[in-house]
């Protein structure tokens, strides 16, 4: 399958993030993504997107092909997007290796830019009759890779490329992505893009994550750490790990962070990944994590390992911790959920979930349909509705309806209209779902997260669609009611 427009929009929106004044330049490829037919099928017309890379060596140069259509021009490797590259990236990693004979595996990202186009480009391609071509536009996506070994030999595509050349910084052929290399720090060379924990319970176990298995899923259906990628915005990879964490497991607070060894694994595009392991205390219960990515979590001795599907190289790395780092502890009991610093024995952490109650002049109450492959509620109507992370409840509410829908919320004008005291199986975390209803708000419901919510829309609330969430349908059932208080999924 070629990549998919969710996938193209959030490259663009991020990308327009960095440079907002590039915005009426891009117009068209604005309108392309909105538009029937394939952006990235050379078919396509009056344009289509095209994929380029630049790939910079250890001396800071970077290499150029002279391409025989352009008539001997100087240009970065790159080409159209063929419908088996599932990632734009893919789609420059392949030209790089078509046009140049370098393989992904001596590629890997760059700190910069990461896995976001460094540049976009417009610009008319002449007609070709020869090709019964008219004449149209391309809108290159250009990435950025580290070459991995110190030097490398290049195999040129001869029908296409006539010889290579690795270029300083200041002569990169193209003007505008040459700027952007210019202001971006390019003299570290290959480094950590990733950042991974090993967790462990001063105990003895270890806590290790259990992968979706879904297409495009990194090492999919099988035990990981926990970690992620990094992002341009990142300060650093702890911050980076960080993140990732606050994003996938809320509920895990970790103490004695610190670095303990770099690796190298392989992404779904065949680059090589080097990988910032660090090292953390937990001894929380899994139920506790609040999971939102993934299957589930398990705490592991290292004798276990080998009994599970696990991504390459893990259990010799905790092994390794293991034995660098004996038990001090004795192990927890497994049954027994350890209460959060300071709680009372007994204690049960809740997860807490805000919800917009939003009603337009009408009466009508606002509910989004989760995407398909949604980790919660996927083909569901539900609310604006997010997780509280370290913050109080109303800034939570505020944050996720500016996020999720464009909304912007008057703190002064919300109100707490319903609460769900919920739990979906005996094993999981119960929780605290708030309704929050907004008097006052800004803005047309925008789908803002295509990958979570793939529609709003307004419903009479007596008159729901047979497929809503159903606490979501208890709660709007019990305002309409009055009533500020209902539960579910608790054993009577």
């Amino acid at each position: 399958m070629p990549p998919s427009r969710t996938h193209i929009r959030e490259l663009v929106t991020a990308y327009l993030g960095r440079h907002p004044g590039e915005r009426p330049t891009l117009g068209p490829l604005l309108e392309a993504l909105d538009a029937p037919g394939e952006v990235t099928a050379r078919a396509t017309l009056p344009g289509h997107i095209t994929c380029s890379a630049a790939v910079v060596d250890h001396d800071g140069r970077v290499l150029h092909v002279q391409h025989n259509a352009s008539g001997g021009k100087w240009l970065l490797p790159g080409g159209h997007v063929e419908p088996e590259d599932a990632t734009l990236m893919a789609a420059a990693v392949r030209e790089v290796h078509e046009e140049t004979g370098i393989p992904p595996a001596a590629l890997c990202q760059s700190a910069a830019f990461c896995h976001e186009p460094a540049d976009i480009d417009f610009h008319p391609i002449d007609a070709n009759p020869a090709k019964g071509e008219p004449a149209h536009q391309h809108y290159d996506f250009r990435f950025v890779f580290h070459l991995v070994p110190p030097s490398t030999e290049t195999t040129v595509q001869a029908e296409e490329i006539s010889g290579t050349d690795w270029l300083p910084l200041d002569h990169v052929t193209s003007r505008t992505m040459r700027s952007k290399l210019l202001a971006a720090d390019m003299s570290a060379g290959p480094e950590p893009v990733n950042a991974s924990v090993i967790i462990h319970d001063n105990a003895g176990r270890y806590l290790i994550h259990l992968r979706d298995q879904l297409p495009g899923i990194w090492e999919p259906g099988v035990f990981a750490l926990l970690g992620g990628g990094r992002a341009p915005g990142d300060t650093s990879l702890e911050a980076t790990l960080l993140r990732e964490l606050a994003e996938e497991v809320p509920g895990v607070k970790l103490s004695r962070l610190e670095p303990y060894a770099v690796e190298e694994t392989t992404s779904v595009d065949g680059l090589t990944v080097p990988v910032q392991i660090f090292t953390a205390l937990w001894q929380g219960h899994p139920d506790s994590a609040g999971l939102r990515e993934g299957i589930l979590l398990h705490w592991s001795t290292p004798g276990m390992l080998d009994r599970l599907p696990q991504s390459p190289g893990l259990g010799d790395l905790i092994r390794r911790h293991a034995a660098q780092h004996p038990p001090a502890t004795t192990r927890p009991d497994p049954h027994h959920r350890l209460p959060a610093d300071g709680t009372p024995s007994g204690t049960e952490l809740h997860v807490v979930g805000v919800h917009l109650y939003l009603q337009d002049s009408d009466g009508r109450v606002l509910l989004g349909l989760r995407h398909p492959d949604s980790a919660y509620a996927g083909r569901l109507w539900h609310t604006l509705a997010g997780h509280c992370e370290r913050e109080d409840a109303v800034s939570s509410l505020i944050r996720e309806a500016e996020e999720e829908a464009g909304l912007i919320l008057d703190r002064e004008a919300i109100d707490l209209v319903h609460l769900v005291h919920s739990q979906d199986s005996s094993t999981a975390s119960p929780r605290i779902q708030l309704f929050f209803r907004a008097r006052s708000w800004s803005g047309v419901p925008q789908v803002r997260e295509p990958d979570r919510c793939v529609e709003w829309r307004w419903f009479n609330p007596k008159d729901l669609p047979d497929n809503t969430v159903p606490y979501t349908r208890q709660a709007i059932e019990a305002i309409l009611a009055g009533r500020p208080y209902s539960d579910m999924g608790w054993a009577r």
